[in-house]
């Protein structure tokens, strides 16, 4: 499963009301594709999923496949606490021509790692798509350890893991002990290039939604073995990378994503907006990125 250098977990727009709005999400995609997306990610944290009723998430599922139009991949997320609802809406987007799942680490219930690797497996016997586990514990409580992903490496459809552990000795670790042929993407912005470093593959990414070239021409530097470029690349995004995640994500990236010219709308609660001193405070570090490019 080749999902590039830079998969973008893409935001849902909404409407004043609430409703996803479509128009929006079609012109979101064609930002992306646009702007250093190599493939895109629907129904993630970004994209507000824990908001998103089952019925939205398959509505919104099929407008991104269709749009997209095999363009580039594209992935769902369809993991929960909950291993039956899991499999049952990874079969649905399957039938919805989507070209692999996002399964989430189970948060709250806090399985044990036999449970999740009972869980993982149990979904990947459910369903012939490409899987790539997400691991998360910020979000979920709970570590997905290296062993466990290990040994779910094995399973042949699970291809990828997006670690979001923020813990670089953890994805040394999972790389020295799996095949060459399973990838692991960062789930931090940040840690892109030292990921690249040790020997991941790319990002599964916020801040490309606004910085996508930037990031592949950094990646793309340092695969030519450019590092100096690439560092310096990493130096000067990463200011905007740490405003994006001030606060809880996507509200950051929303308001971002209008300097770019490209409106998707509010957020639904429990997310709030941006008070206007925190996007004067965005506003500052933006402005200060472009000064320096």
């Amino acid at each position: 499963m080749n999902i590039g250098n830079i998969s973008t977990a893409m935001v849902t727009p909404f409407k004043s009301d609430g409703d996803i709005d479509y128009t929006a999400t079609e012109n979101l995609i064609e930002h992306l594709l646009s702007s250093g997306s190599d493939s895109l990610v629907v129904c993630g944290t970004t994209g507000e999923s824990p908001t998103l009723s089952t019925s939205e998430k398959l509505e919104l599922i099929q407008f991104v496949v269709e749009k997209v139009n095999k363009r580039v991949p594209v992935i769902a997320g369809t993991g929960s606490n909950n291993t039956a609802a899991s499999i049952d809406l990874s079969l649905k987007a399957e039938a919805l021509g989507v070209d692999a799942i996002m399964i989430v680490t189970p948060y709250y219930n806090k399985p044990n790692q036999r449970g999740m690797v009972a869980h993982f497996e149990a979904i990947a016997n459910a369903t012939t798509l490409p899987i790539v586990l997400y691991n998360i514990p910020g979000r979920s409580v709970v570590n997905l350890e290296p062993e466990t992903i290990v040994e779910l490496s094995k399973i042949p459809s699970i291809q990828i893991v997006k670690e979001a552990s923020g813990n670089l000795d953890q994805m040394t670790k999972i790389l020295a002990n799996t095949e060459e042929d399973f990838l692991v993407y960062s789930g931090d912005d940040s840690l892109t290039l030292p990921l690249l470093a040790i020997g991941g593959t790319g990002i599964i990414s916020v801040a490309s939604h606004i910085i996508g070239k930037d990031m592949q021409e950094m990646i793309h530097a340092f695969h030519d073995g450019d590092h100096v470029k690439a560092a310096r690349i990493h130096q000067q995004i990463l200011p905007v990378i740490k405003g994006l995640f001030q606060h809880p994500n996507p509200v950051v990236v929303k308001y971002a994503l209008s300097k770019v010219g490209v409106g998707v709308g509010s957020l639904r609660l429990p997310l709030v907006e941006m008070t206007d001193e925190e996007k004067i405070n965005f506003d500052r570090i933006w402005d200060e990125f472009l000064q320096k490019k």
